[in-house]
């Protein structure tokens, strides 16, 4: 039924932008100019037998991957030693707290003057939108531990780093990966505006080309794109996310939820205590 429910919205949703189109619509808002999913489908069809449309894509999933990378490897340690040290929280938390304001697509005339490149500073631009989503929230989730933990590692001998890589990481490890998928949405808007202002190559930057052009068929090609990738990069991180904390329990609430699953579930919960 989940499936179902879900195909109709889209197909309710897609009728409801071809009528609008197709009939030229002019009440509150204006359609008149708005391509019908037909034309933009047969739009989007021809792009992708050609070769720069995939370098368009490659060139935006490149940015995106390293911009991020950067910013969850640095996000997270960053996160945890504000968390965890009052000296590191003393010299960077002040500066960090006036720069995190500062939408990330400001940041373009900054990039512009420090990298030699425009590559150089759309990756910036990226990895600039991600790591305080990520570093906030592994403050957060860090400074939310139960001491009780820790104390039990270091009554058993355990010394710092233990604890870091026994308690502390694991235990932060959901939140982390909730500014992790608000970091990689983030990452997605401002690479794609970051390209249309300075870019070469890249899906903003194609994007931004058609409307210049007035080709309204490939700007919806474009954003069908942004919006495919963007769910597909999100999946990764979610099904990564998952996957590191398969051991904690959690109800199937996906369309393919199981009677296993929720079995197991009402299992888990009947053992620590709870009402089935």
């Amino acid at each position: 039924m989940r499936y179902a429910r879900i195909t109709a919205a889209v197909l309710a949703a897609l009728a409801g932008w071809q009528l609008l189109a197709q009939f030229r619509v002019n009440l509150w808002l204006r359609f008149s100019q708005f391509p019908t999913v037909a034309e933009t489908a047969r739009e989007f069809a021809r792009r992708l037998g050609t070769a720069t449309y995939w370098q368009d894509v490659s060139d935006s999933l490149t940015r995106i991957v390293g911009g991020f990378a950067l910013a969850a490897v640095l996000g997270v340690a960053i996160g945890t030693a504000l968390a965890r040290s009052p000296v590191v929280s003393d010299l960077c938390g002040p500066l960090l707290e006036v720069l995190r304001p500062i939408p990330a697509i400001a940041l373009v005339p900054v990039a512009i003057l420090l990298f030699p490149s425009n590559e150089q500073g759309i990756v910036f631009i990226t990895f600039t939108a991600a790591f305080f989503p990520v570093t906030v929230s592994t403050r957060h989730a860090v400074q939310a531990l139960t001491p009780v933990w820790e104390e039990a590692v270091r009554t058993m001998g355990g010394g710092r780093w233990r604890v870091l890589r026994s308690v502390v990481l694991p235990g932060a490890l959901p939140g982390i990966l909730g500014g992790l998928s608000v970091g990689i949405g983030v990452s997605w808007i401002c690479v794609i505006s970051a390209e249309m202002i300075s870019g070469e190559y890249g899906v903003g930057y194609r994007t931004w080309q058609d409307y210049t052009i007035v080709d309204y068929p490939g700007v919806f090609v474009g954003m069908a794109t942004i919006g495919l990738l963007g769910r597909l990069t999100s999946t990764v991180v979610e099904r990564l996310g998952r996957r590191l904390t398969r051991w904690l329990p959690r109800t199937e609430r996906g369309p393919g939820a199981s009677a296993g699953g929720r079995a197991r579930w009402r299992t888990v919960r009947t053992t620590v205590g709870e009402p089935s």
